[in-house]
């Protein structure tokens, strides 16, 4: 646990030092492999992340003109520290939550993604990847996993960002792919 908490330091630094925006056209990637893997799904559930401290901007996502058809979803953080995910549109009202990260307004239900676009301080090559140490996104989708639901997972970060090999821990959820933005690693 130690050398993770060491690692999130070293990163949380880097990526304060060395963060740049992410213009929409690179997104076009990420945006044509989505569409081309669900075709045949009339509504595809996309869940994002609201970025905070230095975190690769998605939403520059909205931007892209080839970004339609796709239902965004962003989470909310429950008492019990669970995530889920609820329907979300660029203009729509956001809350601060007790993180100081913005949410949306809790409407009637919660959506299972099909893809989640999932923040990071560092990844490698074995698509590990280091959080903030929290674990919302390890118990949300081992939550699946025992109900055999299946969420495509996405991890999002710069490519400076990565690491030779992280720390990986029994609960610890690999992710399906790496996106950076020079596109999928």
């Amino acid at each position: 646990m130690e050398k993770k908490n060491k690692l999130r330091k070293k990163f949380l630094k880097l990526r304060k030092k060395k963060y740049f925006h992410v213009h929409s056209y690179k997104f076009a990637k990420l945006i044509s492999y989505i569409k081309k893997k669900y075709t045949k799904k009339k509504n595809i559930h996309l869940a994002l992340y609201y970025p905070v401290n230095y975190e690769f901007n998605v939403l520059s996502i909205f931007d892209s003109d080839k970004f339609n058809e796709i239902v965004t979803l962003l989470p909310i953080i429950k008492k019990n520290k669970t995530m889920h995910f609820f329907a979300w549109r660029k203009d729509d009202i956001l809350k601060i939550n007790k993180y100081g990260i913005l949410e949306p307004l809790k409407n009637n239900y919660t959506v299972v993604p099909d893809i989640i676009l999932v923040p990071l301080l560092a990844y490698d090559k074995f698509k590990n990847r280091l959080g903030y140490g929290g674990g919302y996104y390890d118990k949300l989708l081992n939550n699946y996993i025992k109900k055999n639901i299946k969420v495509e997972t996405i991890g999002v970060g710069f490519s400076f960002q990565k690491y030779y090999k992280l720390p990986f821990k029994e609960h610890d959820i690999r992710l399906n792919k790496i996106f950076t933005e020079r596109g999928f690693i």
